[in-house]
């Protein structure tokens, strides 16, 4: 009784987070009964001028609940890549004077969190020849890697961030993934059953988490 309360609560709380943060306007004014609010007003100083887009968010409809189910119904993960990218020239040239490249910023993180990049890896599903090679820095993670890496290793939202900044990512509101993913890195839900439940809850399929 306790579990399917705890889960219960989980998706309520995600389901809150979200509406408050997907931000992909395109997407939600197509929603069917998605009522466009209105996005001009007056000033201060008397002159018409457009407000804040985030006016148009999920938890400021009226009929949110209705919209959320429709958007979680019409959802298909589109974010897939392959689990790594190989380094550009100019990349090839940097790297070893780089003092934040991933491969040197992700050692610090792991010590952090008492892991080896073999224990690491192996929570993932990622041929050990390419997680090497990401290790050593010769392959760079795509971002669904350092997403699940995140998730199936207990990082901090701002370790993931840390991680990010090293390969040029950074979180995308206008992302169901994103937003999903960082809800549970802020709220420290890492219990691979709740983590496969809210992923399921908004099929998101990507991530090379190991099963």
């Amino acid at each position: 009784m306790l579990k399917y309360l705890r889960m219960n609560v989980t998706i309520s709380a995600l389901d809150e987070y979200f509406m408050a943060h997907y931000s992909d306007y395109v997407r939600l004014a197509a929603l069917k009964g998605y009522r466009m609010p209105e996005t001009l007003g007056v000033g201060k100083d008397g002159n018409v001028e457009k407000k804040d887009p985030s006016v148009m968010k999920l938890l400021y409809r009226e009929n949110r609940e209705e919209l959320l189910a429709l958007l979680k119904e019409e959802q298909a993960d589109t974010d897939l890549t392959f689990s790594f990218r190989f380094l550009t020239f100019s990349e090839k040239v940097r790297r070893p004077f780089e003092k934040y490249s991933f491969s040197k910023v992700l050692p610090h993180i792991l010590s952090a969190h008492k892991l080896t990049a073999a224990e690491a890896g192996s929570r993932l599903s990622i041929e050990p020849v390419y997680w090497g090679k990401i290790v050593k820095g010769t392959l760079y993670p795509e971002k669904n890697t350092v997403l699940a890496l995140a998730l199936v290793c207990g990082f901090t939202a701002q370790d993931t961030e840390n991680l990010f900044n090293a390969c040029g990512y950074e979180f995308d509101d206008k992302s169901v993934r994103d937003v999903v993913v960082r809800f549970l890195l802020e709220q420290k839900i890492f219990s691979p059953e709740l983590v496969a439940m809210c992923l399921g809850e908004y099929k998101i399929t990507s991530l090379p988490i190991a099963r």
